[in-house]
C-alpha cells in the first residue's frame, strides 16, 4: 500500500483553502476572551470533589495476551466513585504509566500545581544566553504535565473517567512490543472497545496522550471504531521514516538511541506489588527475557552493515517501502473520521508531519484544528496560556472534548482553525496553510558575496537571477552542526537550553557555504512548504547533504527557521507522491528511501537534488535577511545508512552554480525576495 496519492493532497489542499467561505483567508491575531473563560472554567470548581484509581486492571486481547491499565474515575463529596456512566478518555503509551502516577502523585496535593505552575510562569530568562532553558520550563505551565505526562484530575472531576493502559510489551503489559504495528493497532481498537462496554462509560470514547499515544491516535482514528468519538493527538507524526527514522536517508542518531533504551529500559520494571502479593505475572516476565531491547537489532544494523552486497532482513525490510515494518510506522491520514485537534511543534522530531496531516485529513473545518507553537519535543505546550497566546494544552483539550463526547457547545468552533507561531513575529490564526497571499518562487544561490558571513567557509549571496558563470564551492564533513539547532530539534530539545548554539548558527555555519539575501525592505511572510534544489558534485560515490533555512537580522544573528537533509544516492524522487508549484518547480519533493529507488553517484558528474524542507511559518521583519545554509553532514541528529556513509569515504562535496543548472531555493513568500 502507498501514501496518499498527489491527487488526494492537491484536493485536500484545495479543499481547505476553499472551506469556510471567506474565513479560508483570514490572517488575526488570537482570540484572548474564549480563552479566558476556557481556562476559567477549566480551572475553578468542578463538578466531582476527588479521582479514585483502579490499578493495574487487565484487558485481554483477542489472542490472549493482557494488557494492564489504570482507571481514573471521578469521586463525589460524599467519596463514592460515580456510577453513573460518563465520557472515557483512552491513552496507551508505551513509555509505562508508572510515569504519569509518579508526576500525578507529586502534583496530588491541594494547591501544589496551581502553585507550580505560577512559579514556572515566572521564570524569564530572555534576554540571558539561557533562555532557551526558560522556554523547556514553560512546557510545565502549558499543558504539558496534563496532556503528555501525567494525568489531567481536572478533566476527570469535571465528569470524565481515563483510562491509561500500557502498549503490549510494555510497562506491566504482556507480550512483544509491536511497534506501531499491525497487532498494536488491533489493540488500540480492542481497548477502545472494551472501555466503551464497561459499567463506567456511557459508550463515548475519545483519546488523549501525546508523542507515540498521539501516534496511536491518529491510527485508530482512521476508520475509527464506533465508540471513538474524538482525539487530541500533542506531537504526533504520521510517517515516521520521514519524520524521525531516517529522513532524507540519514539516520537519527540521537533521538532513536535515546527513545529505544528508553521503552526498552522502562519495559523491564517489574510490577513490585504483585511481586509482595504473590500475583506477578510469569508470562509478563517470560515475554521481557524473549525480547529485552525490540528494534535495536535495526538501529544496529543501519548504523554497521558495511556494505549493500548483505543487507541483514530487518535492515532490508526498513528500506522496502512494502514491507510490514514500514507499513507499519506509515499513517493514512486521509482516513481520519473523527473530529481532531492536534498540536506540534515548529522543531519538532514530528515537525515534518503537523501541517501535513491537517491539511489531508478529509474533515470539515468545524472538526479538525491544529496548533503549532515555537516548541521543540521536549517542551509541548510551552507559550500558551500567556497573554495573547491561546489557552494551555490542558484547556484545550478539555473544551475539544467537551464538545465532540458531551456535546457541550462552548465555541471551540469559533477557535482557529489553525493557530500559528509565526518564527520572527509571533501567535496568528489562519484560515488555510500556506497562508493566503504567499507564491513560491524561485531564489537563485550566488558565489557573489553577501559581506554578512565572513564565519562561513564561503559568503555567498541570494538572487533573483542566475549566475553569470560557473563555480564550484567545496564543503567538507566537521563537526560544527553539534552546535546547532539541528542538534538541538534531533537531541528532542534536550540541546536546546543554550541559545549560542540552538538560537544562533553562526558556531555551525563555520563549517558550511551561507547564501544571505538582501535586506528585507517590508515584511516578508514565508509560509508552507520549501524545497532546496543543489547542484551537486561528489569525489566519493555517495554524499550527504544538509541545509536550513534562515532568518538574520541586523546584528546578524542566523536563527534556524526550519531544515532538511538527503543522502545523494537517494536523491530519486516519487512524482505520484510529490507536489510541485505553478512554475514546475518542487515544493515538496518525495524521497523513497528504498534500496529499490537508490540511484547511482559518479565521481565528478554534476548531479541535481531536490532536498525537502520541513513547512514552516515565518516573516522576515525590515532590515533582516533570508539565509540558506548548505553543509556536508548533520552529525550528530543524523548519519547517512553505514553502507552510504562508507562510500561518502567522507569526502568534500562541492556545490555547483552553474547558469546552465542552477542552484536554487524554492521558497512561499507573499513578495519577492533578492
Amino acid at each position: 500500500m502507498r501514501l496518499v496519492r498527489l491527487a488526494t493532497v492537491v484536493a485536500a489542499v484545495v479543499a481547505l483553502a476553499s472551506s469556510g467561505g471567506g474565513s479560508a483567508t483570514a490572517e488575526q491575531s488570537v482570540d484572548s476572551t474564549l480563552g479566558e473563560r476556557w481556562t476559567a472554567m477549566h480551572d475553578g470548581p468542578q463538578e466531582y470533589a476527588d479521582v479514585h484509581i483502579d490499578w493495574d486492571v487487565p484487558i485481554r486481547m483477542s489472542d490472549g495476551v493482557v494488557l494492564k491499565a489504570n482507571v481514573y474515575r471521578p469521586v463525589d463529596a460524599a467519596k463514592t466513585v460515580v456510577g453513573k456512566p460518563l465520557p472515557t478518555i483512552v491513552n496507551l503509551t508505551p513509555y509505562t504509566k508508572l510515569m504519569g502516577n509518579l508526576i500525578d502523585s507529586a502534583f496530588a496535593a491541594p494547591g501544589l500545581r496551581p502553585f507550580t505552575m505560577d512559579m514556572v510562569r515566572r521564570i524569564n530568562l530572555s534576554g540571558t544566553p539561557i533562555s532557551g532553558f526558560g522556554e523547556l520550563m514553560h512546557a510545565l505551565d502549558g499543558g504539558m504535565l496534563q496532556t503528555v505526562l501525567g494525568i489531567d484530575r481536572n478533566l476527570i472531576r469535571s465528569g470524565y473517567t481515563l483510562v491509561v493502559a500500557d502498549v503490549r510489551g510494555t510497562g506491566f503489559s504482556q507480550g512483544a512490543w509491536n511497534t506501531l504495528g499491525k497487532r498494536e493497532q488491533l489493540d488500540t481498537r480492542e481497548v477502545i472497545d472494551w472501555a466503551a462496554q464497561q459499567p463506567w462509560s456511557n459508550g463515548t470514547v475519545g483519546m488523549s496522550g501525546g508523542s507515540y499515544a498521539g501516534i496511536n491516535q491518529l491510527r485508530a482514528a482512521e476508520n475509527a471504531p464506533a465508540a471513538l468519538k474524538a482525539i487530541f493527538p500533542v506531537e504526533a507524526g504520521s510517517d515516521l521514516m520521514r519524520d524521525v527514522v531516517a529522513p532524507g536517508g540519514g539516520v537519527g542518531t540521537t533521538f532513536l538511541p535515546l527513545w529505544l533504551n528508553n521503552v526498552n529500559q522502562t519495559k523491564l520494571i517489574p510490577d513490585v506489588q504483585s511481586m509482595l502479593n504473590g500475583t506477578f505475572d510469569w508470562k509478563w516476565l517470560q515475554a521481557r527475557l524473549a525480547d529485552p531491547a525490540t528494534n535495536s537489532d535495526l538501529l544496529a544494523q543501519a548504523l554497521l552493515t558495511p556494505s549493500l552486497d548483505r543487507v541483514p532482513t530487518t535492515l532490508a525490510a526498513a528500506l522496502d517501502d512494502d514491507s510490514e515494518f514500514r507499513q507499519g510506522i506509515l499513517g493514512h491520514p486521509d482516513r481520519i473520521t473523527v473530529p481532531t485537534f492536534m498540536y506540534g511543534g515548529w522543531h519538532d522530531i514530528f515537525a515534518n508531519s503537523a501541517s501535513k496531516l491537517y491539511s489531508v485529513i478529509p474533515l470539515p473545518q468545524a472538526k479538525k484544528q491544529l496548533l503549532i507553537g515555537d516548541t521543540y519535543h521536549a517542551n509541548p505546550g510551552a507559550g500558551t496560556g500567556a497573554a495573547g497566546a491561546p489557552p494551555r494544552l490542558d484547556v484545550l483539550q478539555r473544551v475539544w472534548f467537551d464538545k465532540w463526547l458531551k456535546g457541550i457547545d462552548n465555541g471551540i468552533g469559533d477557535f482557529g482553525p489553525i493557530t500559528l507561531w509565526e518564527q520572527g513575529s509571533g501567535w496568528k490564526t489562519l484560515g488555510q496553510f500556506p497562508e493566503y497571499g504567499v507564491t513560491h518562487r524561485r531564489v537563485y544561490l550566488s558565489s557573489v558575496s553577501s559581506d554578512t558571513a565572513d564565519h562561513a567557509v564561503h559568503d555567498g549571496s541570494l538572487s533573483s537571477t542566475k549566475p553569470k558563470e560557473r563555480t564550484a564551492l567545496q564543503v567538507a564533513p566537521g563537526m560544527t552542526m553539534v552546535c546547532s539547532r539541528d542538534a538541538a530539534q534531533g537531541s528532542a530539545g534536550l540541546a536546546a537550553p543554550f541559545d549560542i548554539c540552538a538560537k544562533d548558527s553562526r558556531v555551525a555555519e563555520g563549517n558550511g557555504l551561507t547564501f544571505t539575501s538582501a535586506e528585507m525592505s517590508e515584511p516578508t511572510v514565508i509560509s508552507g512548504p520549501i524545497n532546496v534544489h543543489l547542484n551537486a558534485v561528489h569525489d566519493a560515490t555517495d554524499g550527504y547533504w544538509d541545509v536550513t533555512v534562515n532568518d538574520v537580522s541586523p546584528d546578524g544573528t542566523s536563527t534556524v527557521l526550519s531544515t532538511g537533509q538527503l543522502t545523494a544516492s537517494l536523491r530519486a524522487v516519487d512524482e505520484a507522491r510529490s507536489m510541485r508549484s505553478a512554475s514546475g518547480d518542487y515544493t515538496a519533493p518525495y524521497n523513497p528511501i528504498t534500496l529499490e529507488s537508490l540511484l547511482p553517484v559518479v565521481p565528478g558528474k554534476p548531479m541535481t537534488l531536490d532536498i525537502a524542507v520541513i513547512p514552516t511559518q515565518a516573516v522576515l521583519s525590515p532590515g533582516h535577511r533570508l539565509r540558506v545554509d548548505v553543509f556536508a553532514g548533520n552529525v550528530p541528529k543524523a548519519l547517512a545508512f553505514r553502507p552510504m556513509l562508507n562510500a561518502t569515504e567522507l569526502k568534500p562535496q562541492y556545490l555547483q552554480l552553474d547558469p546552465d543548472a542552477p542552484s536554487f531555493v524554492n521558497v512561499p513568500t507573499n513578495r519577492p525576495i533578492a
